[in-house]
């Protein structure tokens, strides 16, 4: 734990959400984590699911999505978080899309690129079922044994819709392991995971040609959901951060990464054992710029509240603001869990939590929604301060001057939207299928 402890503090110094330990400050969020772990229960079972975090600026939707991961890979899932990203992740092409995830991909066991090591405990499995049911691993036929059944078990599980280069490609790496060229067996290897960079002779071990495309880039990924479980994991979770991105885009672009969204949803039930988590701004669910620009989309995951009421279980899940009693829980967690001396509960009291609150709120007009980053990144300075300098006097913080505050963070003090209406954000977007 002392490791996570460390990595917690050096990212929120960096002002940015860390991807381990986060149990150690989660609070406020104990309805929204249930429902997000219902959503595992539900992908457990053998359902395929999806759910939409929806939230404002500093909600805490990058932390929520971090933490159901964590929640996911202790439940022996696997995991996969991509942000989108305008320069290499346009979410209209599938084939993008797969590659970041197979990039991300990660379990308890390996925390990043765990497709080889996934693949690994699926060989490892289906040899120790032919073993008990009486093969025998010297016999010259049992490594063709082995590829039989990955074969069959794989297109078994897909119900034939795997495609045939996976098939090859699955063959080709066990062989080559055999074999001892594990370097051959990993340029297949990063071909599986959506590389265009492996060499024509490599993929000509295996008898393929060219890369994974668009088109046939969710049979893969069906594929991948079926292997994972076949490895012993009780399914996968991909989380798409920051959808708010595509916001950014060129018109046509957005449209048909929000086409994109609505086929990965309309399509969940056949990819069982897989978890979608999307995260959002408003702007993004609810302007004809978004989602509710694309009308089929929005009436399937539509946001609905009744009086100050709205149900966790509907397709968008939302997360309320911060607000001072939240930050001042969050700040007293992460003084309790600090390694430094008997000096930071010494001098870090309660007043002088309540003191930084009150002031980094107050430098950002009162705007609590937009003081997390800042708050936190005040807050673990002076801890350091505390730590590291015996006669600083954490009470000389209530001069502190936030830091610049980010353009969204400033647009939003302002009252101003954070994406200027195009003309042609009235008219919609078309239905298409990619």
């Amino acid at each position: 734990m002392s490791r996570d402890i460390q990595h917690i503090f050096e990212r929120l110094r960096s002002g940015v959400v860390p991807q381990r330990g986060l149990d150690a400050y989660a609070v406020g969020v104990e309805k929204p984590r249930a429902e997000l772990q219902r959503q595992l229960e539900i992908a457990k079972s053998g359902e395929g699911a999806f759910k939409f975090l929806r939230g404002g600026y500093g909600c805490g939707k990058t932390f929520m999505a971090r933490l159901a991961v964590n929640d996911a890979l202790e439940r022996n899932f696997a995991a996969s978080f991509v942000v989108v990203s305008d320069n290499d992740l346009h979410f209209y092409k599938f084939d993008d899309v797969y590659r970041k995830v197979m990039q991300e991909l990660s379990t308890a066991y390996c925390g990043r690129a765990a497709l080889g090591d996934i693949l690994d405990r699926w060989i490892g499995r289906v040899e120790e079922g032919l073993l008990a049911a009486g093969a025998d691993e010297d016999a010259p036929d049992f490594d063709q044994r082995v590829v039989t059944r990955l074969k069959d078990d794989l297109q078994s599980a897909t119900r034939g819709k795997v495609p045939e280069d996976m098939v090859r490609v699955i063959s080709a790496i066990f062989e080559l392991k055999q074999q001892g060229k594990l370097s051959e067996a990993g340029s297949l290897l990063s071909w599986l995971c959506g590389s265009v960079n492996v060499a024509a002779k490599d993929k000509a071990r295996a008898g393929v040609t060219g890369n994974i495309t668009s088109k046939d880039a969710m049979n893969y990924l069906r594929g991948v959901v079926e292997i994972v479980r076949a490895a012993g994991y009780q399914g996968l979770v991909i989380v798409i951060d920051e959808a708010e991105t595509i916001l950014r885009m060129r018109s046509d672009v957005r449209g048909k990464s929000l086409n994109g969204i609505r086929q990965i949803i309309d399509s969940a039930a056949d990819y069982p054992g897989l978890l979608w988590v999307f995260t959002g701004t408003p702007d993004f669910f609810d302007t004809n710029r978004g989602v509710q620009g694309l009308q089929p989309l929005h009436d399937r995951i539509k946001f609905q509240r009744t009086g100050d009421f709205a149900s966790l279980r509907q397709p968008q899940l939302e997360l309320r603001p911060f607000d001072s009693e939240r930050l001042r829980n969050v700040a007293i967690r992460l003084r309790q869990i600090y390694p430094g001396s008997e000096r930071i509960a010494q001098k870090v009291t309660d007043a002088v939590i309540d003191d930084l609150v009150r002031r980094v709120t107050e430098g950002l007009k009162g705007d609590v929604g937009v003081v997390p980053r800042q708050f936190l990144r005040q807050l673990v300075d002076m801890l350091d301060l505390v730590e590291q300098e015996e006669d600083y006097d954490p009470r000389d913080f209530a001069r502190l001057k936030p830091a610049e505050a980010t353009l969204e963070e400033q647009a939003l003090m302002q009252g101003k939207p954070l994406y200027e209406e195009e003309p042609e954000d009235a008219g919609g977007y078309q239905l298409v299928e990619l």
